[in-house]
């Protein structure tokens, strides 16, 4: 299951409006014979192309269990079910962590698989299994994303006092955070199918919100929701952002704009914003994860970084 797990999480964000998934078939005496994981919606489930490998490399009647991070899926989307595929490749025993979280189809995968003879153990290193999965588990309770805001705060004076912090870099600069920290931005960017800022951001920074510091998805296509009700925005700015591959909406609300983008499949969004819209999101409990960083003190430092979940905004 750790192997199914690190092979699924490089594909997070580039699998919506599908969670991303790991599987890995085994022997009887448990030696790996293929491992595969989802990673674009419309394509194969990573059920089906394990067992795909292994039937192309001749080992198929040799894969005894299945381990996979999701309970498999018993219903027909834009790919066959692949309780099929299962059934039909003679496995034995199917091993998955987390329990499918849409309420439409719960427990469908596993009572297919048990009715037609198959062993199924559930649960193995739930936590991890659930956290991969965190994103769609709220979209589809929910019907919008999982919202994840970024800060990051800079101290002005001697040692760090919330009192003396601020979100606004120095004169001059862009940024004030360390490479690392810029990294795990661009992380960020890289599983998120949607960016929201505000006008004052793209105003004063002139953002480029690509995902440059890691390797992207090839072909992603993120929407890019810019809050701008008096419609400040210049729009040979937008037109560059549409250039560079963005889908642009301009709203004037963040409630509309969070229904609108889970109607549109999107899994997570990622609030880069200033002081205003971000402190916004804090107060109406709007976001399900804050990454906050902190300029490491002294500066040049390491930053400090901090994750909160919000478990008041994430349906159960």
């Amino acid at each position: 299951m750790e192997l199914a797990l690190q092979i699924a999480r490089p594909w997070r964000g580039a699998t919506s409006p599908n969670p991303p998934v790991g599987a890995v078939a085994l022997t009887q005496d448990g030696r790996v014979l293929g491992m595969a994981a989802h990673k674009k919606s419309g394509e194969p489930h990573a059920e089906a192309q394990v067992l795909r490998i292994c039937r192309e490399q001749g080992t198929l009647s040799q894969v005894h269990t299945l381990v996979v991070t999701l309970e498999p899926c018993n219903h027909q989307g834009k790919t066959p079910p692949c309780t099929e595929s299962i059934l039909q490749a003679g496995v034995k025993h199917v091993v998955f962590g987390s329990r499918d979280p849409n309420p439409k189809v719960k427990g469908g995968g596993a009572e297919r698989l048990r009715e037609a003879g198959i062993q199924v153990t559930e649960g193995i290193l739930l936590l991890p299994c659930e956290e991969l999965i965190r994103p769609f588990a709220h979209w589809v309770r929910t019907g919008r994303p999982w919202v994840t805001l970024k800060t990051a705060w800079r101290k002005e004076g001697q040692g760090i006092n919330p009192q003396r912090m601020t979100m606004i870099p120095p004169q001059g600069q862009r940024t004030f955070t360390s490479p690392d920290s810029l990294r795990l931005a661009h992380e960020l960017r890289k599983r998120a199918d949607a960016i929201l800022t505000g006008s004052g951001t793209v105003l004063i920074d002139q953002p480029q919100f690509t995902v440059r510091q890691v390797p992207d998805h090839l072909g992603k296509k993120r929407w890019l929701i810019l809050l701008d009700r008096r419609r400040r925005i210049n729009k040979d700015w937008i037109q560059d952002r549409e250039n560079t591959g963005f889908n642009i909406l301009l709203m004037d609300d963040v409630e509309t704009a969070l229904t609108l983008l889970g109607q549109k499949g999107c899994l997570e969004v990622l609030v880069e914003a200033g002081p205003s819209l971000s402190g916004f999101f804090l107060e109406k409990s709007l976001w399900n994860e804050h990454i906050l960083i902190l300029q490491g003190d002294p500066p040049g430092s390491p930053d400090t970084v901090e994750s909160r979940i919000n478990c008041l905004s994430t349906a159960s």
